[in-house]
């Protein structure tokens, strides 16, 4: 395998939604990739069936980003697999909305788990572990600009990823690699639409100048310039593909 392929991804939350976007497309690109997921497996394994029915080369690596030794298994999985890593994309994340006077503190401590310490944990390996030259790819949310209701906890962790990785692309420096921050617009997801009114749904729609939801393509093909040659001078980043939902 490691002389097989030319670049070598990890995508987390690969399982679905803008995940097994990201994942179908880099494999697209060339990529040999490790289809991460938390609790999917099914869906995990039907990503990577169809990444090889293309003639592509994917493994299924299972793990809970909030938990380091996981994260840690998993790196070192995709490593025994590829020899390298040339990009990882964190795009694993929940997002339960709910109001702050209402929330009970459990319900916080889980969103800031997974999103922000999940996110602390993939950066620090992949830090570790990319090849000098290589890029990194975390996800934020241009929801961060709207201050919705409800999105109090997802908004706190998703700027708190941001603030990682303008760092992290500092930390980095002598050794080539991008660091930058995908932060996508409303997109017809189930992670989006989980709970939504198809009024509120509609509302959304039309909020957007292009007056349309986005598509998980549409973010797959933002991380495939950031990790190909073309973005090879975008660093420190926050790249908003919103379609206008500013």
């Amino acid at each position: 395998m490691a002389n097989s392929v030319a670049r070598r991804a990890i995508v987390t939350g690969a399982s679905g939604g803008i995940g097994r976007a990201v994942a179908t497309r880099l494999a697209r690109d060339g990529f040999a990739v490790a289809v991460h997921y938390g609790g999917q497996q099914a869906k995990a394994d039907e990503v990577a069936a169809g990444i090889k029915a293309a003639g592509g080369h994917a493994i299924t690596a299972r793990a809970d980003v909030a938990k380091a030794e996981e994260v840690s298994a998993l790196f070192q999985r995709a490593l025994d697999e590829f020899g390298r890593l040339d990009v990882v994309v964190h795009c694993a994340a929940i997002m339960p909305l709910f109001r702050i006077v209402d929330a009970d503190l459990e319900s916080f401590d889980r969103v800031i788990a997974t999103n922000l310490r999940g996110s602390f944990l993939v950066l620090k390996e992949a830090a570790q572990h990319v090849s000098d030259g290589g890029r990194i790819i975390a996800f934020s949310s241009s929801v961060i600009a709207k201050a919705f209701p409800t999105y109090g906890a997802y908004i706190a962790s998703k700027a708190g990823v941001e603030g990682l990785v303008r760092v992290l692309a500092n930390e980095l420096k002598g050794r080539n690699i991008t660091a930058n921050v995908v932060a996508p617009g409303p997109v017809a997801t189930d992670l989006f639409l989980a709970g939504k009114s198809e009024a509120l749904i509609e509302a959304l729609r039309k909020a957007t100048p292009l007056e349309r939801l986005g598509q998980p393509e549409d973010i797959a093909s933002a991380v495939s310039f950031l990790a190909g040659p073309d973005g090879a001078w975008v660093n420190a980043q926050i790249f908003r593909v919103n379609g206008g939902f500013a």
